[in-house]
């Protein structure tokens, strides 16, 4: 069926995002490459893998000492990954 009211592209990859159900994977990308900018160079420098899935968000760290550190604050971070996506994307961390 022919529209007779012309739509922007961000309107129609919005509604074709959301028919599609791709807006939470979509969530789950930003919130994995959120991740580097919420730790800092720093911290970062210490994470090989990151990836979320069904609404697990593993995280593998190469030092001991770091895992040991973000596994006592890994409520703070989930809580604070889950704000910046604007919903509860990460039901869980789980540092290995």
């Amino acid at each position: 069926m022919r529209r007779s009211i012309p739509r922007s592209i961000g309107d129609v990859l919005e509604d074709f995002i959301r028919q599609n159900n791709f807006d939470l994977k979509l969530q789950e990308i930003a919130v994995v490459e959120y991740w580097h900018e919420l730790m800092g160079s720093a911290m970062a420098k210490y994470t090989r893998k990151i990836y979320i899935a069904r609404g697990v968000l593993y995280v593998e760290i190469t030092s001991p000492v770091v895992k040991s550190e973000l596994f006592m604050n890994r409520e703070e971070l989930r809580k604070r990954l889950n704000e910046y996506a604007g919903t509860e994307v990460v039901l869980k961390i789980v540092f290995r």
